[in-house]
């Protein structure tokens, strides 16, 4: 996904706009590591879910191929160490750059685990993992609820113009929140057959409608789109979108898409 994120603009406009996640999921998560010592966060970007982890865990490690969105990552908690690392990691490298054998109390993989090569990053997870360490790995996917009519139907519409230039099973992937990846790690307690939490989480926001806007334009598949020459919010979508927004006379509306989460333990085999 690097090379998404090479202009800076854009890169600016990820960092600014991007979700933050709520409390509520990294106590939830964070209260299955064995210990609060180390925490990874693997696809950062411009580091949202590491800052979360900043204020759960002794130390964090956020690493991500782009150095980019890294470079739009805060850099005020000294408790963070942000890593720029390459789309193929080897594991003596791994050691290197992220953390030791069997150290790691908690993975986190935000919004991002479908664009790895996933049984490639299972085996390095496993093998910085201490005994009853966890990864949790989550994602929404990008149909958000507004105003449970005309925004929704619209901007439901807009993603789905997104969809032909996104990897099939890339989007399979997100719209089934993981649920179909073989995941080679225990249940831990509280957690439904291992893919969702008994209580549920979701991503919100307050947003102007050109809030909203920046959210769709962040989206791999617009920008597949646009490189492809095809601008799926044309003139004409834009100001039926502009009407349906105002129609309630109000300006800011909240912004809501569920969280699905995959979450499980490292055995202690």
């Amino acid at each position: 996904m690097a090379d998404l994120y090479r202009n800076a603009d854009q890169v600016k406009l990820y960092a600014s706009i991007r979700p933050t996640y709520p409390p509520e999921l990294f106590d939830f998560v964070a209260s299955k590591a064995p210990s609060r010592q180390l925490a990874w966060d693997a696809g950062t970007g411009s580091g949202q879910a590491a800052v979360s982890l900043s204020s759960l865990f002794d130390s964090v490690v956020a690493t991500d191929s782009s150095p980019e969105l890294i470079s739009h990552a805060p850099n005020h908690l000294s408790n963070i160490r942000f890593v720029v690392t390459p789309p193929s990691l080897s594991l003596a490298d791994l050691h290197r750059l992220v953390a030791p054998p069997s150290s790691v109390d908690l993975i986190t993989v935000a919004t991002a685990l479908h664009w790895f090569d996933i049984p490639a990053f299972f085996e390095l997870a496993r093998s910085v993992l201490r005994p009853g360490g966890v990864l949790a790995a989550w994602c929404y996917d990008g149909f958000v609820n507004i105003d449970g009519g005309r925004v929704d139907e619209i901007y439901r519409g807009l993603m789905e113009a997104t969809w032909p230039y996104v990897d099939e099973k890339v989007r399979a992937m997100v719209v089934e929140g993981y649920a179909g990846v073989e995941f080679p790690f225990e249940p831990v307690e509280g957690v439904e057959e291992g893919t969702a939490p008994v209580r549920r989480f979701a991503v919100e926001r307050e947003l102007g409608l050109e809030g909203l806007i920046a959210l769709l334009k962040t989206g791999t598949g617009y920008q597949r789109a646009r490189e492809a020459g095809v601008e799926v919010l044309t003139e004409e979508v834009a100001d039926e979108l502009k009407r349906a927004w105002f129609e309630d006379g109000e300006e800011v509306k909240k912004v809501k898409s569920p969280i699905k989460l995959r979450i499980g333990r490292m055995g202690s085999s």
